[in-house]
């Protein structure tokens, strides 16, 4: 999830809406309701740690109901430090491909396919079409495919959205969206938000226990790379605070 191409910078570079907003705001969603639960499940990130980020406490519930899980990898996650003096590109994307292998296995799917996509971080938006093709020869009727939200204002996080919508559409698939940036731009009742197609997964707390220590295998975004500014943590406290819930939050 890294917040934008090195062209065109972060744009999201204050703390946004407080998760003490959010709290406060009480909707009263319905739970995604998980039974039966789905044979198949195709989680697409466009970045390693959306997976986790997103719906990581979603997949070790599926995965305790007998759910078969499914990574795709959109990018590698290259340019979340553009101008870093510390990791050349090629380094940076190697280390967060391992991070997100161990933060597999720190949610109990260590065993599970992850299919690499190979996109250019930063650069998904124009490709949807191939990607469309790619996701969906992994799709079967009835499965699910879990993808971030097309409203998301992350061009790679939209752009992977589409692809999925896509996907989804020509298979059968249902298709589930996972907000990530959504809970920063975003205020309550935001008029540019779905929130009817909202649905909470609560987590049990041995889950959300899980669910952290997935989130802290990802030390190159949650920690700074040094202490230049081209070499600052990512997901600070703020953005991980609405990210580190007793529950997720899904649009179906």
């Amino acid at each position: 999830m890294h917040e934008d191409t090195a062209e065109a910078g972060r744009p999201f570079t204050d703390d946004g809406t407080p998760e003490s907003v959010w709290r406060a705001w009480q909707p009263g969603w319905p739970e995604l309701e998980l039974s039966p639960a789905p044979p198949a499940v195709v989680v697409v990130a466009p970045h390693p740690d959306d997976e986790v980020l997103g719906v990581g406490g979603l997949l070790v519930r599926l995965r305790a109901l007998g759910t078969a899980i499914t990574v795709v990898a959109v990018t590698d996650g290259d340019a979340s430090h553009p101008g870093s003096p510390t990791l050349a590109p090629a380094e940076l994307a190697r280390r967060r491909v391992a991070e997100q292998h161990a933060a597999l296995s720190a949610l109990g799917l260590a065993q599970v396919p992850i299919h690499r996509i190979g996109l250019g971080d930063g650069r998904v938006a124009g490709q949807e079409a191939a990607l469309a093709d790619q996701v969906e020869s992994l799709l079967t009727p009835g499965c699910w495919v879990l993808t971030t939200y097309t409203g998301d204002r992350h061009p790679d996080h939209e752009a992977t959205g589409r692809a999925a919508v896509l996907a989804a559409g020509r298979t059968g698939a249902r298709l589930v969206e996972y907000p990530v940036w959504t809970w920063h731009w975003a205020v309550p009742n935001d008029p540019g938000v779905p929130w009817a197609r909202a649905r909470t997964v609560p987590l049990p707390v041995s889950v959300q226990e899980v669910k952290r220590r997935a989130v802290d295998c990802y030390t190159s975004q949650i920690a700074p790379l040094s202490d230049d500014p081209a070499d600052s943590a990512v997901l600070g406290v703020p953005v991980l605070a609405r990210l580190l819930r007793p529950y997720e939050t899904v649009f179906v």
